[in-house]
């Protein structure tokens, strides 16, 4: 989406738009361009790899054309020794294209395990923080085409249903916060190429070979699947078809909020009918789900165990009251009562 309301001439500086009369990145700002439906001020996440770099730059070309005014943020988590020093390096490269930036820096003591799964959580805190700050509502983020390949198998070995099979879409939303992923649809090798021409510089993490994470164990499946016949065009497919079945159980999550769940303002309580728990399970659980993160006020949802538990022991009427999420949720009569936990 491109604004042109101002007579004004847009002005992109001359080593910009040197590097965007490159044919291939052209076309690639161009998809960018497509997907991005945006007319508000954003913030944009730079980690230093090629994903992120790629980004920047074409976020920067973007808000001069629609005259906005982003937020450029490097997230320095200081899991490794050198990372402080990149991400002064990483500022500095981009000062020189015009691109300047915030360094938000993961300040504390640090995880020995699960480290990727909460790197990323704090990632997000901060993110948040700084968009709570500034009143910005809209993040950039540089998955791609890749990571939507990597999250569905990641996904499909911890025994995830269909929403989280396919929940990497190019919106989504926590709290009052957009995650924007404009680049979903762009092959990682297309970002490496800007990277290199643009730039001629990115930041090789050495965890992205490391295979005591799963992600890179995944990575390396897929390459392996490839060798022998995966087509990630047909993939990709595939993964639009459980897109659009994924919409149609929404439909149906939605329909059992609005008319099996009431909203007690008095009380500041969320009460669930019997009706509620009549429905197949996975409407019951992505609309339960949801009841605990609106009265939690939690950006994500609960672990998906203990919510199956919960609501077979509600069913089987082995239920009285429990805390799960920020949340105290009881059972009164047929009525499960969802309340803030104090």
């Amino acid at each position: 989406m491109s604004l042109k309301s101002s007579s004004v001439k847009i002005k992109i500086p001359k080593l910009l738009k040197q590097r965007l009369n490159n044919k291939k990145i052209k076309q690639i700002y161009k998809n960018f361009e497509n997907s991005l439906d945006i007319n508000q001020n954003f913030v944009v996440s730079v980690s230093g790899g090629a994903d992120s770099l790629a980004l920047a730059f074409l976020a920067k070309i973007f808000s001069i054309k629609n005259r906005l005014n982003p937020k450029f943020l490097i997230i320095d988590h200081k899991l490794r020794p050198e990372s402080s020093k990149e991400a002064k390096l990483v500022k500095k490269l981009l000062k020189s294209f015009f691109i300047n930036t915030d360094i938000l820096s993961w300040k504390g003591k640090k995880p020995t395990k699960n480290i990727q799964s909460l790197a990323r959580k704090k990632r997000y805190e901060l993110l948040f923080a700084y968009c709570d700050k500034f009143k910005i509502n809209n993040i950039l983020i540089g998955h791609h085409r890749d990571d939507l390949f990597e999250n569905f198998f990641i996904r499909m070995l911890r025994g995830s249903g269909l929403n989280g099979l396919v929940s990497l879409n190019t919106k989504s939303k926590i709290g009052n916060k957009n995650l924007l992923r404009p680049l979903l649809n762009q092959n990682k090798e297309d970002l490496e190429y800007i990277s290199k021409k643009v730039f001629n510089f990115y930041v090789n993490d050495p965890t992205n070979k490391n295979e005591k994470y799963l992600r890179i164990r995944i990575r390396k499946l897929i390459t392996e699947l490839q060798k022998n016949g995966l087509d990630k065009n047909t993939f990709l497919k595939t993964i639009k078809n459980l897109k659009d079945s994924n919409f149609v159980v929404d439909f149906y999550v939605k329909q059992n909020l609005l008319n099996n769940t009431f909203f007690s303002n008095k009380n500041n309580q969320l009460m669930l009918n019997k009706n509620f728990f009549q429905q197949p399970h996975e409407i019951i659980f992505r609309a339960f789900s949801e009841s605990i993160k609106l009265i939690g006020k939690r950006y994500y949802s609960v672990r998906g165990k203990k919510l199956d538990r919960i609501i077979d022991n509600i069913k089987n009427d082995k239920f009285l009251k429990v805390t799960l999420g920020g949340c105290i949720i009881k059972k009164v009569n047929q009525t499960v009562i969802i309340s803030k936990e104090q």
